[in-house]
């Protein structure tokens, strides 16, 4: 049995959907109880735990092979990591498929990033079979600027750089094929939307998809950390934008364009102007 944590995010609440059309059944792991519904009508076991409890998640973990690891991007990711890996150890889980970072890097400025590194060699020296995606930046990140982006504005410090942004459902669809075939081990890939855009042309597909003008708005560096404080960002979250973008897009540091998603999947995967297309209402 597969154990999946993230199960009520993005890319994993597309990957309990494809399990559950599948009729594979997974235990999940939720915070609350009551996030647990959505995945019991897919057809899951959701237990409540947290990834910053290992003692009970051991214990949740008893009788699954698999680990699906997806950590959340917060101070202490790399704790949480080591938490799961110390639970699934612990359990007789034999299999890890984790979710890294495109850009994951130990010296990176990015503190995700840097603990997706972390957490790759941590996995490297568990002794566990393992499988590492690192996917690049997802399209569902650019919800979080749907205020700005009604009022008819993309602002971030991104300069004139591309980025090859990807739908959290293509790394989903990819997490599935791994987690359900053979032939993966000691495999890392890295995953990209069919396109590197600059942020002038993700604010032209954002216009296409509205029907209302977009225009991006390249903020100085300064400027754009500022209006992130103002909008209640901590200051965690705000240092690790600031380097994603003015860093690493701007600079063109970004992963270049790679065709793991089809070669694993057998589809392309989603351009940006048809996942925004799909995904007008939310910024209208």
């Amino acid at each position: 049995m597969i154990f999946l944590t993230g199960a009520t995010g993005s890319i994993g609440g597309h990957l309990a959907r494809i399990l559950g059309e599948r009729g594979v059944k997974a235990r999940a792991l939720v915070r609350k109880a009551a996030d647990g519904d959505r995945l019991r009508a897919l057809g899951h076991e959701p237990v409540t735990g947290d990834l910053a409890d290992p003692d009970p998640l051991a214990a949740a973990m008893a009788g699954c092979d698999t680990l699906f690891l997806l950590p959340p991007p917060l101070q202490n990711q790399t704790e949480l990591e080591a938490n799961a890996l110390a639970a699934a150890t612990r359990a007789g889980l034999s299999r890890v498929v984790k979710i890294s970072a495109g850009d994951a890097n130990i010296a990176s400025p990015v503190p995700w990033a840097k603990a997706h590194a972390i957490g790759e060699l941590a996995l490297h020296r568990s002794g566990l079979r393992w499988t590492i995606l690192r996917a690049s930046a997802f399209y569902q990140n650019l919800e979080k600027l749907n205020r700005p982006i009604r009022k008819g504005t993309l602002p971030i410090a991104a300069g004139r750089g591309n980025a090859a942004f990807i739908d959290a459902a293509d790394v989903a669809a990819v997490a599935a094929c791994v987690l359900l075939e053979d032939g993966h081990d000691a495999a890392t890939y890295h995953l990209t939307g069919p396109e590197a855009l600059t942020m002038k042309q993700i604010a032209t597909a954002l216009t296409a998809a509205r029907g209302k003008p977009v225009r991006y708005l390249d903020l100085p560096t300064p400027l754009y950390r500022a209006s992130m404080k103002l909008a209640g960002v901590d200051r965690w979250l705000r240092r690790g934008l600031v380097a994603q973008y003015a860093d690493v897009v701007a600079k063109g540091h970004d992963i270049a364009v790679t065709h793991e998603v089809r070669r694993i999947t057998g589809r392309a995967p989603k351009p940006f102007a048809t996942w925004a297309a799909e995904h007008r209402d939310r910024f209208l």
